[in-house]
């Protein structure tokens, strides 16, 4: 007769307790030279909790997910795993909805311990059921610690139900979870959770459901975390028992799932109390059983689990430096982005200032009633001497239209920043709306110069025309005109020198187009050289230009940090990935140095072919 709920080896057996050190049943085994693994795992978990994907990539959500999941992993499971190797093992049953998994437990424990029925969800919270002497370590909170710890049946997820029961052996405690296809998404989050905490998967599927995509998606992830499995296939036709049974065991293997033990339950009725039928249940019982009273045989699975969970994290944490890595760089194009569209706007305006274009319109008109005529102009290369006494008498002591002067620079000025942040908001928002995490930090204000940018570049200039009489009063303070007339020649003088900054930086624009500014500008040198000499000229109109360049590019910094700010606020600490990466290194290292890996490859066995000594 064929069975397939007996194992070739059981869990008490020599070979067993030769592959786990030899330790008798009842007998703690060693723990891993382990000292330096929890550090390394509570380092990589502050990594973690550190790390943040907030740009809007396509890796950011899977990274979310995984750091989320291996975050709670190392709470749930690893960290107070290696704190209590001898806990009770704990046997998580999942599988696909209405696979019996619920039935399943109350018939192992014999009791009505989880509910079971027809309404789908059924377990809407999980329930752990234990013997009662082993209770203190699942209610202390340390495993799942998540979880609120309850003894009353509960419809919220975030409740874990603690249920004694004799019948189950010490040292053995099931958790039933929910399904792992539920149409709740709350419960399938914490289906995965609970399965990441298991030391031992009892997997539950049906004849009908045992190919169905979900539960090998969850196998598949078992495989890769080295958790061990046991696998039931409940509710068998007996007709078709070996050929279900058989094709399974096919789709294991094929999977590299072939250790798994495999249980097969025909289908049948269950008892007035909701059990199933004691025989039917026999062989799994009896196998958890003898699980239960060895040690050794629980160590090995807990070695096991812990080296394959181990060994898994660093591809995981891999995943997440990459995804780190690639945040910042996107940042950091991002703000580049930004940043050309605002150094074009500075460059707009250091050009404006040497290719005469401010020289034209109102500010010439204005600069030619403050020193003279169109006709001055017109016969300034041959009256070059008596220009000058003009243009010092008029410096030194005869009024002039300076307010209209310096009202046309102020407008001239703040039309050119105007234009200049405009079109620089316009190209950072259109850089950014061509990328997806760019596209998704934007507002459409963003498109546009800040809300009260014109009154910020009227301050501008308004403070720069004070800061460049300062600089006149300043670098004029032994000059005896100065002494002599005292605001008035300061004022000119300052007039002059913001119309000297308008040319290029030796004062000789080129080509007709400019012949204009041309003209202005040699008038201005010239008001310069007859006070200051020649040096002074150069020095006062250099000083002049860097110190409007830097309060234009501060105010334009001041519009840049609109966009700016949105990447601080997402941006990821620059050395997260690496932060991963030396971590993950850490918990690779220590766990070379325990003896974690020294855990049986299979410690639990498969069945027994038909025929076979068992």
């Amino acid at each position: 007769m064929t069975t397939h709920g007996d194992p070739a080896t059981r869990p008490g057996s020599p070979a067993v307790a030769a592959r786990t050190g030899g330790a008798a049943a009842g007998e703690q085994p060693p723990g891993p030279a382990a000292d330096g693994l929890p550090a390394a795992l509570t380092d990589l978990r502050a990594a973690i909790g550190a790390a943040r994907f907030p740009l809007a990539l396509p890796s950011a959500q899977d990274a979310r997910q995984v750091g989320a999941a291996v975050g709670a992993q190392l709470d749930d499971y690893l960290l107070p795993r290696l704190a209590r190797l001898d806990a009770p093992l704990l046997v998580v049953v999942g599988g696909s909805t209405g696979a019996g998994k619920s039935t399943l437990v109350n018939s192992l424990v014999q009791a009505r311990v989880s509910a079971a029925g027809v309404l789908r969800p059924t377990t809407r919270s999980p329930v752990l059921v234990c013997n009662p002497t082993d209770s203190g370590w699942f209610r202390q909170g340390e495993l799942l610690p998540g979880l609120t710890r309850t003894s009353e049946p509960s419809e919220d997820p975030g409740t874990l139900q603690l249920v004694n029961a004799p019948a189950l052996p010490a040292g053995l405690a099931f958790l039933d979870a929910p399904d792992i296809d539920s149409v709740v998404d709350a419960n399938r989050a914490l289906a995965g959770q609970l399965l990441a905490a298991a030391d031992l998967w009892l997997f539950v599927t049906t004849a009908a459901r045992y190919a169905d995509a979900v539960p090998w998606e969850l196998l598949h992830t078992a495989r890769s975390r080295g958790v061990v499995i046991a696998m039931v296939l409940d509710r068998v036709p007996a007709d078709a028992a070996d050929e279900v049974a058989a094709h399974l065991a096919e789709m294991l293997a094929a999977q590299g799932l072939g250790a798994a033990p495999l249980f097969v339950l025909p289908e049948t009725q269950v008892d007035g109390q909701g059990l199933l039928p004691e025989q039917v249940t026999a062989p799994l019982s009896d196998w958890f059983g003898r699980l239960a009273a060895d040690a050794g045989a629980r160590a090995a699975v807990v070695r096991q689990t812990l080296d394959g969970a181990l060994t898994a994290l660093h591809a995981a944490v891999a995943g997440l430096a990459d995804a780190a890595d690639e945040q910042a760089a996107t940042a950091d194009a991002l703000d580049e982005r930004v940043l050309a569209a605002y150094r074009g706007a500075e460059r707009v305006v250091e050009q404006g200032l040497k290719d005469g274009r401010l020289l034209r319109g109102e500010v010439l008109a204005r600069w030619q009633e403050f020193v003279g005529t169109g006709e001055f102009f017109r016969t300034l290369e041959a009256r070059i001497g008596r220009l000058r006494d003009r243009v010092v008498a008029a410096v030194t002591g005869r009024p002039a239209p300076a307010t209209e002067l310096r009202n046309a620079i102020e407008s001239q000025l703040v039309t050119l920043l105007r234009g200049v942040a405009a079109e620089a908001a316009e190209n950072a928002h259109t850089g950014w709306k061509a990328h997806p995490a760019g596209a998704a930090l934007l507002d459409p204000e963003l498109a546009h110069p800040g809300a009260g940018f014109p009154d910020r570049a009227e301050r501008l200039v308004r403070d720069w025309q004070r800061g460049v009489l300062e600089l006149v009063r300043v670098e004029g303070g032994d000059k005896r005109f100065v002494a002599r007339t005292a605001a008035y020649a300061v004022n000119a003088t300052g007039l002059a020198v913001m119309i000297a900054v308008f040319a290029s930086t030796a004062f000789i624009p080129t080509g007709l187009e400019v012949a204009a500014g041309a003209g202005t500008t040699v008038a201005a040198q010239t008001v310069l050289q007859a006070i200051f000499g020649d040096q002074a000229v150069r020095t006062l109109a250099n000083q002049a230009r860097a110190d409007l360049l830097a309060r234009v590019r501060e105010l334009l910094d001041g519009e840049a940090a609109r966009f700016l700010s949105r990447t601080a606020a997402a941006r990821p600490a620059a050395d997260a990935g690496d932060a991963l990466r030396a971590a993950a290194d850490r918990v690779a290292d220590a766990r070379q140095r325990s003896d974690l890996g020294a855990a049986d490859a299979s410690p639990l066995p498969q069945a027994t072919p038909e025929g076979e000594d068992r």
